[in-house]
């Protein structure tokens, strides 16, 4: 676990209710590290009870409403984090709220793409838009980047990129909407990483590697313990070096 985090001040975490999201606020409240605050999102807060449970444990966890495909819901949550954070701003954004919708090419549909399409590429840009201003009152106390500045790390996948999907082992997962949105989200990336580097903000893709969650299966080699240890490792280190890539949770660059 990354000492880093003890120079965040406030971090915020999209679909936190289960799977990686919530493996995000547990490690990081049980890591001795904590950011000053965390601010969870959940589509349903309170069908979302593991979540609750270590918000009662840990008074630096506040759950907030988001459904992160209504703009109305972002833009509410959007004011209720400035209630939280007030004059420090938000010091860190992990757009982790993603859906699997599988179809190969048989079963895709253009209703299945847009749904995709929507959560996974869509949504991240419209939080990060609504997340800016207070992304740039943290930026503007600080120098040089990373989280104890401004960042916003987007969870991607490497079944997002279009170099490596050629060949052997990534062909079982003949997933049309899944793939072509992380290859969306990792271009909002880029430019994203373009377009907030006067303002000193840090944003990169991370792949969390294939994890045992409802999306990743039980198939996968990953537990969501060993994924976010090398995750949040990979975020407390980020550096300008590290603005605007693609990056396994192992800290190696991913082809595009």
């Amino acid at each position: 676990m990354s000492h880093a985090f003890k120079n965040c001040s406030n971090l915020m975490v999209t679909g936190a209710s289960r799977g990686l999201g919530l493996q995000i606020v547990e490690s990081l409240v049980t890591g001795g590290f904590s950011p000053g605050k965390i601010i969870a999102t959940a589509r349903n807060p309170d069908g979302a009870k593991e979540l609750q449970r270590l918000a009662e444990e840990h008074q630096n966890i506040h759950i907030i409403k988001l459904d992160v495909i209504s703009q109305e819901s972002i833009e509410r949550a959007a004011s209720e984090v400035e209630q939280l954070v007030q004059e420090e701003g938000l010091n860190c954004l992990i757009n982790n709220a993603g859906i699997n919708v599988v179809a190969n090419l048989d079963a895709v549909t253009a209703d299945k793409m847009l749904e995709n399409f929507h959560t996974n590429s869509v949504s991240p840009l419209m939080i990060t838009k609504a997340m800016l201003p207070l992304l740039k009152r943290a930026a503007a106390k600080g120098t040089g980047m990373g989280i104890h500045r401004a960042a916003v790390i987007n969870m991607t996948s490497l079944l997002g990129s279009i170099e490596l999907y050629w060949g052997d082992r990534s062909d079982s997962f003949k997933w049309y909407p899944y793939r072509i949105s992380k290859s969306a989200l990792n271009m909002v990336t880029r430019c994203l990483a373009v377009d907030l580097e006067a303002d000193g903000i840090l944003c990169m893709a991370l792949h969390p590697g294939w994890v045992r969650t409802d999306m990743g299966g039980p198939e996968a080699p990953l537990s969501p313990e060993e994924s976010i240890s090398s995750v949040l490792s990979v975020i407390g280190g980020l550096t300008e070096k590290e603005h605007g890539s693609f990056l396994h949770y192992t800290g190696e660059q991913l082809p595009w």
